[in-house]
């Protein structure tokens, strides 16, 4: 389900580990929410600097701020005409809020956060379970609250602003405004990217899930993975969570040789793979029978990797739960690393995916086609290799890594650095336009019949194996990641990567064109990439007489020339 979550109006001290983390992501907030923002900014350059300067903080820091930010907050269902004023009151007198903003989905939402984890308990004391009968209420109390009565007849609707991803058609348009193909690729991104309040609201749904698996495992922790903290998250992406077992005490307590102790008696099951079957199966019921707003639960357990699937209608979310995931967490983490090392592997990564799903390449839909994955490691793969490389090796990662880095998953070395002041990056100073037409050049004419993409190593090695596109996973060696895809989809990723080279590289396509004031913007640059293609759709893997890509392309813009001169006349 793709989210319908829009925002309504937001009051907000500071930003956030995630923001500051991103400097882009931080910049476009300024922009969007006006000048009070930038005077603050204004009136302490010096302490932005320095901030803008500090290393990124490591992923396991910024997802330990973001959980303490979850448990101090509540979401709360509102009336669309509800007085503002008596809500933030009834609510300040359990304590201090110390951020708050609303959004749509299924209705009017609120989430609230307080300064203290206290305000919650106060809260939750004061609050009341509904007036019906109470033999058809299932009495499973939770941070998901109604709002009830009303406000002044006179009080006027809350002013909502979207915030799922905006259409292709305006994408296209507002691209076609910008003055440079670099502007370009940082608007695509801060238009796509995750906003401070959605990253706030996923880590709020996962500790409202976390309070029902709590009523079996008290010390558990239910963490969000994958594109919601990898920083490569688009608006509206689903939600992936862990669920973390690991962190229960009584792991790591050493039993003495000689004399007494004590253990836990605990149940046993064939294998690892049962006990997490077993785990979701009765956690999924819970979030079936007992979850609020959790509907259209599904426990795939025969998967590859069990999971308990749901859509929760307060946040328009769809959510997979997992456990015993390990290596996806340390994926999501070694992504999150690459995207803070250098703002343009992120800018990349949006654009080239964004690329891709305007011309078919990704789906959303399992199938042959390549995944967004597959795409965001041949980015980094390709930013590996530049000359000087603009992000390092995984190999290069492991030997930067101390002692508390150490991680082995299932017998995969899954060990890499953390700290990213002991990271030294080589000075490229390449910009998006370069990066981007050499991107698709780069893959254009990739020998992919007889090389593998591994980041580890960043350099092509030979195929281990017979599949039209091979990408190494990389903290288990043996897996192709891409082993999904044909030859059919490979070949068209190829002949859009040509045609895409080709058009950067027209003058007349990839520099501003001026309009009229009041029409529609001509499309040029990253635009017109994102505009239907003249590439034939290959319908089988046999390899037929075509012409060449030249020709095809100079149709094209002979085409987009013709439209332009209509236009005019």
């Amino acid at each position: 389900m793709a989210s319908s979550f829009g925002v309504c109006r937001l009051h907000m001290r500071g930003w956030g580990s995630l923001a500051k983390s991103f400097p882009k992501t931080e910049a476009c907030f300024q922009r969007k929410f006006g000048t009070n923002a930038a005077a603050a900014q204004a009136e302490v350059p010096r302490k932005e600097e320095i901030e803008e300067k500090a290393a990124p903080k490591p992923f396991i820091d910024v997802q330990a701020e973001r959980q303490e930010q979850a448990e101090r907050s509540v979401l709360i269902s509102c009336q669309s005409k509800t007085n503002e004023k008596k809500f933030l009151k009834l609510l300040s007198k359990h304590g201090d809020i110390k951020k708050y903003f609303y959004y749509e989905s299924y209705g009017t939402y609120a989430v609230v956060e307080f300064a203290n984890k206290e305000s919650i308990a106060s809260l939750l004391e004061a609050t009341a379970i509904p007036s019906v009968n109470h033999e058809s209420t299932v009495p499973f109390k939770s941070r998901l609250l109604s709002l009830r009565g009303s406000g002044p007849a006179e009080q006027s609707r809350l002013q909502c602003e979207p915030q799922t991803t905006i259409p292709i058609n305006e994408l296209i348009q507002r691209l076609s405004r910008e003055e440079s193909v670099d502007r370009q690729v940082t608007s695509l991104t801060e238009a796509y990217q995750l906003t401070e309040e959605n990253v706030h609201l996923r880590f709020l749904v996962c500790s409202l899930v976390k309070d029902i698996a709590a009523a079996y495992f008290p010390e558990c922790i239910i963490r969000p993975f994958g594109s919601s903290v990898n920083g490569f998250g688009k608006l509206g992406c689903d939600l992936d969570m862990f669920l973390d077992l690991d962190g229960i005490s009584g792991r790591n307590i050493k039993v003495p040789k000689t004399g007494l102790s004590l253990e836990y008696q605990m149940k046993r099951a064939s294998s690892e793979r049962a006990v997490t079957q077993s785990i979701l199966s009765v956690i999924g019921e819970c979030v079936d029978q007992f979850g609020p707003g959790c509907v259209g639960v599904q426990k795939i357990l025969n998967a590859r990797c069990p999971l308990v699937r749901f859509a929760h209608q307060p946040s328009g979310f769809q959510c997979d739960l997992t456990a015993n995931n390990r290596v996806a967490m340390k994926s999501t983490e070694l992504l999150y690393l690459y995207g803070a090392l250098d703002q343009r592997v992120r800018c990349m990564v949006f654009t080239v995916r964004c690329w891709a799903r305007a011309h078919g390449i990704t789906s959303s839909i399992p199938g042959a086609w390549i995944t967004n994955f597959s795409l965001t490691v041949m980015v980094l793969f390709f930013l590996q290799r530049r000359s000087p490389p603009i992000i390092p090796t995984l190999d290069h990662l492991q030997e930067l890594a101390g002692p508390g880095d150490k991680s082995v998953i299932e017998g995969n070395d899954c060990t890499f650095v953390s700290d990213f002041s002991k990271i030294q990056l080589h000075n490229n100073t390449e910009t998006l336009e370069q990066l981007l037409r050499e991107f698709f050049e780069f893959y254009g004419s990739f020998a992919f019949t007889k090389m593998s993409i591994n980041i580890r190593k960043g350099k092509e090695q030979n195929k281990p194996e017979v599949a039209p596109l091979h990408i190494q996973n990389p903290f288990e060696p043996s897996l192709n990641v891409s082993k999904n895809v044909n030859g059919t989809q490979l070949e068209r990723f190829v002949a859009l990567c040509q045609e895409s080279s080709w058009l950067l590289q027209q003058s007349d396509i990839s520099t501003p064109r001026g309009g009229s004031e009041g029409q529609t913007p001509v499309p040029w640059g990253l635009a017109t990439l994102l505009l239907p293609s003249q590439v034939a759709v290959i319908k089988g893997r046999k390899k037929r007489k075509r012409e060449p890509a030249s020709e095809r392309i100079k149709s094209l813009l002979e085409s987009l020339k013709n439209k332009n001169q209509q236009k005019k006349s």
